[in-house]
């Protein structure tokens, strides 16, 4: 039986903006990162005698969520990229571009289009939590081993 192993430890990213530079990451006080497609691939309609339509749908885009701790430096870049983004001039909203990889799997993901949802709530307790950052993509290509 073959074994495989994977780490979260082995994913690693960047980031980069035209307005706030490139921000490398390596899982340093994040939590999880997941990545969401947002568009159903194939439709059915079905006709009143029963016969179906099915249609293949064109869509890459979807959403990139980064749980991270909340005193972690990519909360604080991604903190600085929000409110430089949303000072800027509008065609510079979804300019910037991500890059995913696993080294363990070798699967990656290539995002463009990048924009975010909203800022990340802020949680005020008696110990440090964990904030969500949604990023809004407006392709998404998945490219495996």
């Amino acid at each position: 039986m073959a074994t495989t192993t994977y780490s979260f430890t082995d994913l690693v990213g960047s980031i980069h903006s035209d307005l706030v530079g490139d921000y490398i990451f390596t899982g340093e006080g994040a939590g999880s990162v997941s990545v969401s497609k947002s568009t159903e691939r194939s439709a059915h309609d079905v006709a009143a005698d029963g016969s179906v339509m099915v249609s293949k749908v064109a869509g890459n885009n979807g959403t990139v969520t980064i749980e991270v701790q909340q005193t972690s430096p990519l909360h604080f870049w991604l903190l600085n990229w929000f409110n430089a983004h949303w000072a800027a001039n509008t065609t510079n909203w979804a300019t910037t571009t991500m890059l995913l990889k696993n080294t363990s799997t070798g699967g990656s993901h290539v995002c463009s289009g990048v924009s975010p949802q909203k800022e990340a709530d802020v949680p005020y307790q008696s110990q440090g939590q964990r904030v969500t950052w949604t990023l809004m993509c407006a392709d998404i290509t998945n490219y495996a081993v």
